[in-house]
């Protein structure tokens, strides 16, 4: 049996169709802003700050393993209802907070640790989810272009190991826009679209990222971001991101003329 820890975006959702699949037994604890997983028999909508209820529901149904995947957004933690292992963590997890969303995961997978529950990589069924190095696209970075992917993995790399930034866009040798916390989307509506296509994203984990959780994920909305803002191509790390609907986002990105450089 494993617990199946699920918030927004579809990436739940294709794990939940690779467990069925496999007929691997399963629970879901839905985290999700909607409770979108509240038809499966399996699924029990908890609040995050119901530490002892998440515990006692993976420990009643014997599991050993967890699997982190989809958006969590941060509560208000004034405004949680929280049990007694609730109120004995919140400290931590507020503590954790103030650094940023990925000392809170680490805080959480560290919770979980002590209480003899093992956190597994969210794509260990959907391994295609993930990508290996290599150009994957009919267009290929110029001489201009790699210079600008340099440019932007030495900022990354910069930043602190508690910073949210999993993105940013470099164009004509310039950082032009950092990644908030508002994310990707967000990020490509802001950029002012210029006449030739130009810009390239870059989207690489966090520094000291947890691989087992939260790696950075795009898809087909984020090709069509990327097209919208006038950029002609996206940088990820081979192994390190996940790719949804690769299929359909290969074929728009040749459509396009937009590159998909693995490193």
């Amino acid at each position: 049996m494993i617990g199946l820890i699920f918030g927004d975006t579809e990436l739940p959702v294709l794990i939940l169709k690779k467990i069925k699949k496999k007929k691997i037994k399963y629970i879901i604890i839905d985290l999700s802003k909607n409770n979108k997983f509240n038809k499966d028999k399996n699924s029990y909508s908890i609040s995050i700050g119901q530490f002892g209820k998440i515990i006692n529901k993976l420990k009643e149904h014997k599991c050993k393993k967890v699997l982190f995947a989809g958006r969590i957004n941060k509560p208000k933690f004034s405004s949680l209802k929280l049990d007694f292992k609730g109120l004995y963590y919140i400290k931590n997890i507020i503590k954790a907070s103030k650094l940023g969303d990925a000392a809170v995961i680490k805080e959480v997978i560290r919770i979980l640790v002590k209480e003899k529950i093992k956190v597994i990589s969210s794509i260990i069924f959907n391994p295609e989810l993930s990508l290996k190095k290599g150009n994957l696209t009919k267009a290929k970075p110029n001489m201009s272009d790699l210079k600008d992917i340099k440019k932007g993995i030495i900022s990354l790399s910069k930043l602190n190991q508690n910073n949210h930034i999993q993105g940013l866009v470099v164009r004509n040798n310039r950082v032009i826009i950092k990644e908030g916390s508002k994310g990707t989307k967000k990020m490509l509506k802001s950029i002012k679209k210029i006449k030739n296509q130009s810009g390239i994203l870059i989207k690489f984990p966090k520094k000291n990222q947890d691989f087992r959780v939260d790696l950075p994920t795009i898809g087909f909305e984020t090709f069509k971001d990327c097209k919208n803002s006038g950029l002609k191509g996206i940088v990820l790390k081979a192994k390190k991101n996940i790719i949804i609907n690769k299929k359909k986002c290969l074929r728009f990105a040749n459509n396009n003329q937009i590159f998909l450089k693995i490193i």
